[in-house]
């Protein structure tokens, strides 16, 4: 013990004696830690809020019945299992807007709410009885009241007009949700008569085949242990968010990985006279290991905490981005959660041993002579490239038949990992190559030296010029697919919002009076229904919406596929449009049959439908149906009813809206215009992106840190190839110059690896992951002004990095230079 005691001081004295490296190293390793961990935080927080949502009717083991065909189901089946002996309670949900924001609001009938469930304690108390008697009662979790900038007591009211009975704070409540009896939401819903689910205590057990005996084949079943609709829908952007900060840890890894080894190149001679003096192996390793342990606890855990602040300041847009795409609710504040506090550490751990094990391992298997050479792994160098090269050729390789043999969400992130990696091994092999067709071409003596010993000091570089290449690639790929989508989405936008003005009635009797009043105006052109519903085909989520036939629809609303024809056959035959996204998913195209399930009410129970057409439908995550308007209202009993989208010139838009908001008040429950729609679909698209493009930013700085931490740390070590030079008369100022030259280089080849690998990966996440993870493909689109851009970047990059060491260099005093020749090294 004494042994590793005295090695474990040895070894923190150097640390003592190099500042800049350790300060180098607690960063490097704190600013992994804080993004991977903050991506995690932001993931852990929605998931949480996921699972508070469903277990308010799973909770406890509670199965669900739930209707066959998604959506809702008459409130018959209820009773018609009561009668049957099935002890199950009801609950509707739905969605509505209070003020500016979306809420859920859910029924319950407290009495017969399952003991197991999140929300038992309104029934196990006197709420029970006020929810039901006098003026009644709604809940909601605090945050959500905090939300709503309310206090208790008060009461709300939703867009239709409907004021809810006085609002209470309990912490059962799923965040973003409201509490309500099921009467009071079917009347606010105005879903009268209507079920969402029927839920089972967990001691009543019930299989399907009992389920189909009794209610026929409208209803399903749904174990505690199944996926939502909500976490199937929502896993690709997590899986996002977790390979952006995985890629973002791995940047910051390069520069612990850079500290940790030219540390150990450093204390080469210290090793090695612990050695001498009889320290055992397996002393050092301990005490190399508890020093790995100091540095994960202190540089882990500042980054923890570092992370808690990212994701609490990239909350906001990631609540927002899925609310808007999902409609999931996520509660305004972080909160601490064990796993990923202990993931991130974890992460620190492994990046730390992984970066220390690598230059161990180095140091441990040279021969004892060559110890005492710091830079003694160099001479192997020629080889380490040769090897890489190799390896970039079997990336590469990889990459290929990952594309060609497999699929999914998982295949396009491997492509894009194994593309990486061959570019981050090819880049030492690059750069190499082009300085030694510099040396041959070089005449003069000083012209060859700069080359040839930037040949030697890739080798210090080349993680963090690694890093860098991998910050100005991603920023390529990631920029060019986010701008791509960008146009592709605002001229998408432009021809999908082709009405002037939408409104939507608070029930189906206004809905019917405002289009009898609409018709006797003359300055609206046409009056287009848009009404929708919901079902299930192969147990995923699809929306259908009827149209019109009108030029609106059939002059602007762009199909993929399907010409001019499928705009006759929607209208006259049983047809379908069909989205993108949701072709992909049941492996259909033009021509297919799909049967559609329809309501319980309607005899066939399912309407067989062709496909005529596919169309793009960007930023929906679910699937999307479009059927003749007719047709809807005649297959599709529970279809909405209230929406509507108004022709109108554009000098009448305002006058009318005030106008139709004057005489119909509380009858709309919204009201907006084109540019309205247009700003709102804006603002999600513009906050989707938002954490990206964070995490593209702080990837980049940390590559800059990395660069600069490799140069500072290294400057020490160049010393003994800059003092010979120096000493035949070559001034300290033009040397700082070549060294400020040759990083320039550096930067300059990594940028024009950068840009095709930049990309490949715009290529790849448009033609690949976009489509693994939301169905649509998006157009390619190259931005040549963003390459220069980058390249610009790189050499500021590369000029910060490189100009605090080039001033060290330029200032340094000669007595400095001189002990290279005093002291054997």
């Amino acid at each position: 013990m004494r042994q590793t005691l005295f090695a474990l001081a040895a070894l923190l004295s150097h640390w003592r004696r190099h500042p800049a490296n350790l300060a180098m190293l607690v960063l490097g390793l704190a600013i992994a830690t804080a993004l991977w961990s903050g991506v995690q935080a932001l993931n852990a927080q929605a998931r949480k809020s996921y699972d508070d949502a469903a277990a308010v009717f799973t909770g406890g083991g509670a199965q669900n019945i739930v209707s066959a065909r998604g959506g809702l189901f008459s409130q018959s089946l209820f009773v018609t299992l009561r009668r049957a002996g099935v002890k199950v309670s009801p609950a509707l949900e739905g969605t509505t807007r209070i003020g500016a924001r979306t809420i859920r609001l859910i029924g319950i009938e407290p009495v017969t709410l399952p003991a197991a469930t999140t929300l038992a304690p309104l029934r196990e108390s006197k709420e029970a009885t006020n929810i039901l008697t006098g003026e009644g009662r709604s809940f909601a979790a605090p945050q959500t009241l905090r939300d709503l900038h309310i206090s208790e007591g008060a009461r709300l009211v939703t867009e239709r007009g409907f004021t809810l009975p006085p609002v209470y704070a309990i912490g059962a409540a799923p965040p973003g949700a409201v509490i309500v009896d099921i009467g009071v939401a079917q009347k606010a819903l105005d879903k009268p008569s209507r079920l969402s689910r029927l839920i089972l205590p967990p001691q009543t057990r019930l299989d399907p085949t009992r389920l189909t005996e009794i209610a026929g084949d409208s209803l399903r079943l749904v174990e505690p242990d199944e996926e939502s609709d909500l976490s199937r829908l929502t896993d690709s952007f997590h899986l996002n968010l977790t390979a952006f900060g995985l890629l973002a840890f791995l940047v910051g890894f390069f520069i612990v990985n850079a500290s940790f080894g030219l540390a150990f190149e450093q204390r080469l001679p210290m090793l090695r006279t612990l050695r001498a003096l009889g320290v055992s192996i397996r002393a050092l390793v301990f005490a190399l290991v508890c020093e790995l342990a100091a540095f994960t606890f202190l540089a882990g855990g500042l980054g923890v905490v570092g992370g808690y602040f990212i994701a609490a300041a990239l909350l906001p847009d990631v609540a927002a981005s899925l609310e808007g795409l999902y409609g999931a609710q996520l509660p305004g504040q972080l909160a601490l959660d064990a796993r990923w506090w202990l993931s991130g550490l974890g992460m620190a751990g492994a990046g730390a041993l992984l970066a220390a094990g690598s230059g161990l391992s180095k140091t441990l298997r040279l021969p004892v002579l060559s110890v005492a050479r710091p830079m003694a792994w160099r001479d192997a160098h020629q080889r380490y490239l040769r090897r890489q090269a190799a390896l970039a050729a079997l990336a590469l390789v990889g990459a290929a038949l990952a594309y060609s043999f497999a699929e999914g969400l998982a295949m396009g992130f491997a492509v894009i990992a194994l593309a990486l990696l061959a570019a981050a091994l090819f880049l030492p092999v690059a750069l190499a190559a082009i300085l030694w067709i510099g040396e041959s071409l070089a005449q003069r003596p000083l012209a060859r030296w700069f080359f040839a010993d930037g040949r030697q000091e890739i080798a210090g570089l080349s993680l963090a010029l690694t890093a860098l290449l991998l910050a100005l690639a991603t920023n390529i790929g990631v920029g060019g697919m986010v701008e791509g989508f960008r146009q592709t989405f605002t001229g998408w936008l432009d021809q999908r919002l082709i009405a002037e003005v939408y409104f939507e009635a608070a029930t189906p009797a206004d809905a019917r009076e405002i289009e009898a009043w609409a018709k006797e105006q003359p300055e609206i052109a046409a009056i287009l229904p848009v009404w929708r519903t919901k079902t299930r085909i192969s147990d995923w989520p699809v929306e259908i919406i009827g149209l019109a036939p009108h030029e609106t629809y059939s002059a602007h609303f762009t199909l993929l596929e399907g010409g001019a024809d499928a705009w006759r056959a929607l209208h006259e035959e049983d047809a379908a449009l069909i989205s993108e996204q949701l072709a992909r998913r049941l492996k259909i195209g033009l021509g297919a049959m799909l049967d559609i399930p329809t309501p319980q009410d309607t005899p066939q129970g399912v309407w067989r439908a062709k496909v005529v057409g596919v169309f793009p439908d960007y930023g929906n995550p679910k699937g999307q149906l479009r059927i003749d308007h007719a047709r809807l209202a005649q297959h599709f009993s529970d279809a909405s009813g209230v929406h509507y989208s108004l022709r109108v010139a554009p000098a009448d838009v305002a006058p009318l809206m005030e106008k139709m908001q004057t005489r119909f008040g509380s009858k709309l429950a919204r009201l907006v215009d084109n540019a309205g729609i247009k700003k709102i679909s804006t603002n999600i698209f513009e906050r989707t992106f938002t954490v990206t493009t964070a995490l593209n930013t702080l990837t980049l700085i940390v590559a800059a840190i990395a660069l600069f931490a490799s140069l500072l740390t290294l400057s020490n070590l160049r010393l003994g190839h800059i003092a010979p030079v120096w000493a035949i008369g070559v001034t300290r100022r033009r040397l700082a110059g070549l060294e400020l030259l040759r990083m320039m280089l550096f930067a300059s080849g990594a940028a024009l690896i950068a840009i095709p690998l930049g990309l490949f990966m715009t290529w790849s996440l448009v033609a690949i992951v976009n489509v693994a993870a939301f169905g649509w493909r998006l157009p390619m689109h190259v931005f040549p002004l963003q390459w220069g851009a980058v390249f610009v970047v790189a050499l500021l990059t590369a000029l910060f990095a490189a100009t605090i060491p080039a001033l060290r260099l330029s200032r340094s005093a000669p007595v400095d230079l001189l002990k290279v020749f005093a002291n054997e090294r």
